[in-house]
């Protein structure tokens, strides 16, 4: 759906704009081979795989890229390891280089020691959901300003303007902020706050009447 979403607008931007589906890039992002990004970008599958095998791949793409970046040696990366999250040297070394799978505290450490989004999920997460997660803050940055009382594109446009609109207007506090976020909420969301937002109004109606 977020791929969907981009294309759409990538070509609502037209070719005088660079391509933000950048193969490269976002396979740097998320730790996936770059040719699982292409495959996916292009609509296919991609190879199959186990959690495991994510995590020993998505670890040791982080620890080659890091290594090339910073020109310090294996041993120089596994020492910084265990130095900061209490491990051997040899076993944070198996780790990095894609043999050994770390235990979950080692794992949920290393979300911090790479700085990586996402928590533990960004290792374990199917390639798909990966590349989901990269491609949101893309959309998010080509996606044209709305103002607050826009109503939600899609379907749920027309019975949900009325309502929103009224309870923009009427709770300008912390309610409306939140009201205010809501514009990105999945459809299906909308419709548990459609269904609540009645519910307030007529609560806050009957009160009004006392």
């Amino acid at each position: 759906m977020t791929l969907e979403r981009l294309r759409a607008l990538v070509l609502e931007r037209g070719a005088a704009h660079p391509d933000p589906l950048d193969p490269e890039a976002l396979a740097a992002g998320t730790a996936l081979p770059e040719a699982t990004v292409r495959t996916l970008l292009d609509g296919g599958e991609p190879p199959a795989d186990t959690v495991n095998e994510r995590v020993r791949t998505r670890i040791k793409a982080l620890a080659d890229a890091r290594l090339q970046r910073t020109g310090t040696r294996m041993s120089d990366l596994a020492g910084d390891i265990s130095r900061q999250l209490g491990v051997s040297a040899f076993w944070a070394r198996q780790v990095c280089s894609g043999e050994k799978v770390p235990s979950v505290e080692l794992l949920h450490g290393l979300v911090g020691f790479f700085g990586v989004e996402g928590g533990e999920a960004f290792f374990t997460a199917p390639a798909p959901d990966a590349l989901n997660r990269a491609l949101l803050p893309v959309l998010a940055a080509l996606r044209p300003a709305r103002s607050p009382a826009d109503p939600p594109a899609g379907p749920l446009a027309d019975p949900l303007a009325g309502v929103l609109a009224g309870a923009l207007s009427r709770y300008g506090d912390v309610r409306g902020v939140a009201l205010r976020q809501a514009h990105d909420l999945p459809p299906e969301r909308w419709h548990v706050l459609n269904a609540t937002l009645k519910a307030l109004l007529e609560l806050d109606d009957a009160e009004g009447q006392r």
